[in-house]
């Protein structure tokens, strides 16, 4: 059962143009999404799906220096894109992941895929349902059989540009499953996520503190320790309200 992980990246950010090719961690934004995924040791292939639009050729050239093979589709129907990108590259079980959390963590996806596995009739897991992680350390997991019947039945424009509310909003008709912190600690005040100057601030405070040109060096329990030693950095970006769904 191939276990395909999906970033979706473009450059058309409302709020911080170009976000996921600026530098980071001696690469770029992307790059440490890649880098970090690449560590997950039981998703079996890696690929980025972009858009058609042009100003989005600069991701497929540096998506192919990274050595990672690309999608491209609608920049608006990020869904189609996404099943797209899933039905070409042979996906059965998706991981989807946005390229403006540049410090994923490939230990929590293992994780995530392991209790996916365990999980009887699962459809979509995700640790986004219940906060325990930080923002910025999302990840879903779903049936291509699910993303399939979300392609053919979704209607609402915003189902279409997020990919995956018609699974948790179908609980009716999905087997849905919320990850949490196995330790039961709570990191959800957190703000790990790219998507404001602020936060660019930040993860680049992080980078250089924890790895400063290694990006899968960077440790989640590391970082927690030191925004635990140095609460003035999580400061940084601590007043940037987190974008509404169908925004």
């Amino acid at each position: 059962m191939k276990r395909l992980a999906i970033i979706q990246a473009r450059t058309g950010s409302t709020r911080l143009p170009g976000k996921v090719l600026m530098p980071l961690g001696g690469s770029t934004v992307l790059g440490c999404v890649v880098d970090r995924l690449s560590a997950a040791h039981h998703i079996d292939e890696i690929v980025v799906a972009t858009s058609t639009e042009k100003a989005d050729d600069a991701v497929e050239r540096h998506t192919q220096a990274l050595g990672v093979r690309i999608f491209r589709g609608s920049a608006l129907d990020v869904l189609a894109r996404f099943y797209g990108a899933a039905t070409a590259f042979h996906g059965e079980v998706v991981v989807r992941i946005t390229a403006d959390c540049p410090l994923i963590d490939g230990a929590l996806i293992d994780a995530m895929l392991e209790a996916y596995a365990q999980t009887p009739d699962c459809d979509y897991l995700s640790n986004t349902l219940e906060r325990t992680y930080p923002r910025g350390l999302d990840a879903e997991i779903f049936t291509m059989d699910g993303l399939e019947r979300a392609y053919r039945d979704a209607r609402a424009p915003y189902e279409r540009e997020h990919v995956t509310p018609y699974f948790y909003q179908h609980p009716e008709i999905f087997g849905l499953h919320s990850y949490t912190n196995p330790n039961g600690a709570d990191h959800s005040h957190f703000r790990w996520t790219l998507d404001t100057p602020e936060d660019y601030a930040f993860l680049q405070a992080i980078y250089q503190r924890c790895a400063p040109s290694a990006p899968r060096e960077v440790k989640t329990a590391a970082v927690i320790a030191l925004l635990e030693r140095e609460p003035d950095l999580a400061q940084l970006n601590a007043a940037v309200p987190q974008k509404v769904l169908g925004e």
